[in-house]
């Protein structure tokens, strides 16, 4: 009787242990994602949750059997369309009311009235008249369509004997349409840039060539090898991109993903090509907007990020899809990391392979290859204040942005970004000393040093009349003081 007695407040304690345990695991469960950022110091920071899923959708929703190993994805107003690749087929969708609808399944065109059946589409482009463009991979060519899908023009292997070999086989991967109808195409086995045409289908050349990478030492061997020593050497190539997009203003956006792990940065997997190819992306954060700064490897997953696509935002915000860790990383117009979240498995919030990104208004829609699933996020309250920050900054409404970051620092009192964000604010309205505050306080030296030149100045220009006032009175001092000097002088002589 007495052991048992004993053995109730072990039981008791137990019993206390579980209930405190059991709301922790319902939390982590409850969690979508894991949402983080990085500090100045390369610390990861945990933090609130910018996008939560909305919904997840198949093939099967819409009854037309699972999709097959998608590849491209691309969104027009409300309109999806999905590039079905092994099923042969773009299917597009319309979204409307928090809910999809079936359109129209597109296998087949009309080329002067034979019919022809599109194989392994990749990508797809679509204008604001509701022509197409497909990346038509199987058929080695590019259709042109209208919204009736008559056919309008095709694309083949361009005739440039100078920088395609003879047994080069053209399989279009992505492409977009600028407004003047330049047709801008990442190709298979292109090393060269992104090849352009003309609306008409005329060869134009490559745009946006990436830099070639070598090393030193391999180029000084190069240079005492015999011819038959280097002809086994690797060649010095540039990397390939793997996916195109523009942004509201005809901008390009180009992804790579080929580099080596310990030249992310000088690689620049991220880019903002204008009309010369010339890459003019903004990069005043804390690090290059490369993914993840710090990695572990492990898992079967190991180097850097590795971004596969990108979407802009009408705000200039933009999101890269990272395909080695199946991560969305948003960066603001200025290159600042915004937030990171999504991870690999089978959970709303996480992916298998992740090939495309898109957007609907500031909604997110991640197409996934393996899964055959489409996720659509939307942005939380705290997503919600952070744009609205950006938002009205760009704008030129100072107050409403900084009053924006006060919020969200409520919410996120680690959020660099929005100490940053209020400083810049106050540097706009010419609130120097108080900006350069903010900004040293996260350690942001380049906006610091600008808001210190401008505060020096103003501090110039306001105290100028005193400062001319002391030079005066110290030149007059001088001049007395000399000839004060000079009549002693000329006293005592005498």
């Amino acid at each position: 009787m007495k052991k048992a007695l004993n053995i109730i407040p072990v039981i008791t304690l137990m019993l206390f242990a579980a209930l405190l345990i059991q709301p922790k695991m319902a939390s982590a469960e409850s969690d979508l994602f894991y949402t983080y950022t990085y500090d100045y110091w390369k610390l990861e920071r945990e933090s609130p949750d910018a996008y939560a899923v909305d919904s997840v959708s198949f093939g099967n929703d819409f009854k037309i059997g699972h999709f097959n190993n998608p590849e491209g994805m691309y969104i027009r107003d409300n309109m999806l369309y999905i590039c079905d690749t092994g099923n042969n087929r773009v299917v597009q969708l319309k979204y409307e009311n928090d809910k999809y609808s079936f359109v129209r399944e597109i296998r087949d065109i009309n080329n002067n009235g034979k019919t022809e059946s599109i194989v392994t589409p990749y990508d797809i482009y679509v204008t604001s008249s509701g022509e197409m463009y497909i990346a038509d991979y199987g058929n080695l060519r590019i259709v042109h369509t209208d919204s009736n899908l008559n056919v309008l023009g095709e694309i083949y292997k361009p005739e440039d004997e100078e920088t395609l070999d003879a047994d080069f086989q053209f399989h279009p991967q992505k492409l977009v349409v600028d407004t003047a109808g330049r047709i801008f195409v990442q190709a298979e086995n292109v090393n060269k840039g992104f090849m352009e045409f003309e609306n008409d289908g005329e060869f134009v050349g490559y745009v946006g060539a990436a830099d070639v990478q070598f090393d030193f030492v391999d180029y000084f061997k190069k240079l005492i090898s015999t011819k038959a020593q280097r002809d086994q050497m690797e060649a010095f190539v540039p990397t390939e991109y793997n996916n195109i997009a523009l942004d509201s203003e005809g901008f390009i956006y180009a992804t790579l993903g080929t580099f080596e792990s310990d030249s992310v940065e000088s690689a620049k997997p991220i880019r903002k090509l204008n009309a010369k190819g010339t890459d003019i992306l903004i990069r005043n954060g804390y690090f290059e907007p490369i993914g993840d700064v710090n990695y572990a490897n492990g898992g079967g997953y190991n180097g850097p990020s590795k971004f596969c696509d990108v979407t802009v935002l009408d705000n200039d915000c933009y999101y890269c899809l990272d395909m080695n860790r199946r991560r969305v990383f948003g960066y603001d117009f200025q290159g600042n990391l915004l937030y990171a979240f999504g991870g690999i498995g089978y959970r709303e919030g996480s992916f298998k392979y992740p090939v495309a990104i898109g957007h609907m208004g500031d909604s997110l829609f991640i197409l996934d290859k393996d899964l055959g699933s489409i996720t659509k996020l939307t942005l939380t309250e705290y997503g919600k204040l952070i744009n609205e920050a950006l938002d009205t900054y760009k704008i030129g409404d100072y107050d409403s942005s900084a009053d924006y970051w006060r919020q969200v620092l409520k919410l996120n009192g680690n959020y660099d970004l929005a100490y940053i964000g209020i400083g810049r604010a106050l540097l706009r309205q010419d609130k120097f000393e108080e900006a350069m505050e903010y900004f040293k306080l996260k350690l942001d030296y380049k906006n610091y040093s600008k808001a210190y030149k401008l505060y020096r100045k103003e501090w110039i220009e306001d105290h100028i009349a005193y400062i001319f006032t002391i030079i005066v009175i110290l030149i007059v001092v001088v001049f007395i003081k000399n000839t004060v000097q000079n009549i002693r002088r000329e006293v005592n002589e005498e």
